[in-house]
């Protein structure tokens, strides 16, 4: 699978995406400490949904256009978040530009909190940085792996790092596994969000269970299916691993999710999100 970040922006994967890590940030800004933000695969930061690459695959139909489209107030910051990017005359209407999420977690950094980005695809991380022009993000463009292991433990005390990987490589998950448990001996009580495809449910919990045996005792999945029944050979959805998540946001979960699933269920499905500890 090749989920390069240009032809998806603003699927529904970016929606639930974007939706929880926006909860998550602010719920550990509820503390005055500083905290660094880090994404390991950042892309290009800003996206045209009417461009040549997103239009392609026209997956925003299914994604923000539909969370445009719902009135759920539980739904008001992401939409916020995406507006920002947006003409401010244009408010209310339907987005044509979306921010990836080095530019949602550019909105939500307070003066006290930093912003690290990497992008290894050197045209990718051209983009970025003019994406990023004006804000205090350090933008890198290195090995993404080999980064999120260098820049722990953070220089502040508390920390968000955001691993939203292409999935090109065959061994991705893999390469996630073993640099997640490296991390975790760096850095053990720091908190880490992992995206992840959802095509085959077999070798999806395959992998759920070589994480369960890094031992990690606060482990969150939550995985959104589109689809009453699978589709075999397609994309079903998308997930999220989140390490060490703060109560503040585990507690507020469920009706973020139930708007989430409402707001973005295919016709004729009801679709599902699912918020499982995967434990240690």
């Amino acid at each position: 699978m090749n989920y390069r970040h240009s032809f998806h922006a603003g699927n529904s994967a970016d929606v639930v995406k974007h939706s929880l890590l926006i909860a998550l940030v602010r719920a550990l800004q509820l503390k005055e400490s500083a905290l660094t933000l880090i994404d390991t695969h950042a892309g290009c930061g800003l996206y045209d949904l009417h461009g040549e690459e997103a239009g392609r695959t026209g997956e925003a139909a299914g994604g923000v256009l539909r969370a445009f489209a719902d009135a759920n107030p539980l739904l008001d910051d992401y939409r916020a978040a995406v507006q920002a990017v947006n003409e401010a005359d244009h408010v209310g209407a339907e987005p044509r530009l979306y921010p990836g999420s080095p530019r949602i977690l550019a909105q939500l950094l307070r003066p006290q909190d930093g912003l690290i980005l990497n992008e290894k695809h050197p045209e990718d991380a051209y983009a970025l940085r003019g994406a990023m022009r004006g804000t205090p993000a350090a933008v890198h463009e290195r090995d993404a792996y080999e980064l999120w292991l260098a820049l722990l433990p953070t220089r502040t005390p508390r920390g968000v790092v955001v691993v939203d990987p292409p999935f090109e490589q065959t061994d991705e998950r893999a390469r996630i596994t073993a640099t997640l448990a490296a991390a975790m001996r760096k850095w053990s009580h720091g908190v880490t969000v992992i995206w992840y495809p959802l095509k085959d449910r077999a070798a999806h919990e395959r992998w759920k269970d070589k994480l369960r045996r890094i031992g990690i005792p606060k482990l969150l999945t939550v995985e959104h299916w589109l689809y009453d029944a699978d589709q075999p050979g397609l994309y079903n959805g998308a997930g999220l691993l989140i390490v060490n998540p703060p109560y503040a946001f585990t507690e507020g979960l469920p009706p973020l999710l139930e708007a989430l699933r409402a707001a973005l269920a295919p016709e004729g499905h009801r679709g599902q999100i699912t918020a499982d500890w995967l434990g240690g």
